[in-house]
């Protein structure tokens, strides 16, 4: 399991509002290349003006800013959220990502994903931790490995949230992109009769079936598809969540309606603040209408109902 690290080159005169950007994008910092003062601030802190030939030679107007995206979150949803950030802000910047192999961090990240308590009646208990007192909650045992979806994230959170007060027994649920099968596993979990999960990543749906299994969760009620939507799922549902990102969900939308009941919901989540009147616009042209908007950490989800 690699880190992904993203670089976020920079004119230097807005690498401080790129570093504020990139920064909401991880909860454990980032580091910035700034070498437009380098001779004031070596004199100033090392009272020498010798300094290394290959630091000389950098470009001194351009600033670069450094994020580290753990195994677990997905890398494509940061540098979109930071894209979208850095245009709207009229900021020039090229964004290159590498894969950072090193053994110790493997592991690392997972001592920062927690047993978490997720709307009103859910709880995600990570496979490595300790069993905690759920109480009345319903408890997801999860292992999201490198597909998306931990219940970290703010847009998975608020799928969730929105997700259970939907779930009645014997509802369908189809869940579009279901990454670690967390949207998915959960609407079982809650009551629901079955529920079907699709994704363009093979290994999201290996993840997701492993996942089913640690929840004991029966193949009979939870079928999974790889690949496209149109192209793998046919019937209707009750309960549709897309939790993506504002691109997907607008070229989604156009054809969602042909899986849905004339009282299904339709959940989508993964939107940035900046694309909301976009996304807005797409879901009112294709013939749905925003019964509720939730919004947390520059990100929204929301609940549709056909017009």
């Amino acid at each position: 399991m690699d880190w992904t690290e993203i670089k976020v080159t920079v004119p230097v005169e807005s690498v401080d509002e790129a570093g504020a950007i990139v920064s909401m994008t991880v909860p454990y910092g980032i580091y910035i290349e700034d070498y437009s003062d380098m001779e004031d601030a070596v004199l100033e802190i090392a009272h020498i003006d010798l300094i290394d030939e290959e630091l000389l030679a950098r470009d001194r107007s351009k600033g670069i800013v450094h994020v580290y995206i753990s195994p677990e979150e997905n890398s494509n949803e940061a540098v979109s959220f930071i894209k979208d950030r850095l245009n709207a802000e009229n900021i020039e910047y090229e964004i290159d990502t590498v894969l950072c192999k090193n053994a110790d961090w493997e592991n690392n990240w997972k001592k920062y994903f927690k047993p978490m308590p997720v709307g009103e009646r859910l709880l995600i208990q990570p496979i490595w931790k300790d069993k905690v007192e759920a109480g009345d909650r319903v408890v997801l045992h999860l292992e999201p490995g490198l597909a998306f979806g931990s219940g970290s994230h703010e847009t998975t959170r608020l799928c969730l949230a929105a997700i259970e007060k939907h779930i009645t027994p014997g509802c369908k649920m189809l869940d579009i992109g279901c990454g670690s099968g967390i949207l998915s596993i959960a609407s079982l979990l809650l009551g629901a009769e079955e529920a079907t999960g699709v994704d363009i990543d093979k290994l999201a749906v290996k993840t997701a079936r492993e996942n089913a299994d640690r929840n004991c969760i029966a193949e009979s009620k939870y079928t999974l598809h790889h690949g496209n939507l149109t192209d793998k799922v046919s019937g209707k549902f009750d309960v549709i969540a897309a939790n993506i990102v504002a691109d997907a969900i607008i070229m989604l939308s156009k054809g969602v309606d042909e899986f849905m009941n004339d009282d299904s919901v339709y959940i989508v989540s993964g939107i940035i603040d900046m694309r909301e009147d976009e996304v807005v616009s797409a879901l009112t042209e294709y013939g749905f209408r925003i019964t509720a908007r939730h919004e947390e950490g520059g990100w929204l989800c929301f609940e549709c109902m056909k017009a």
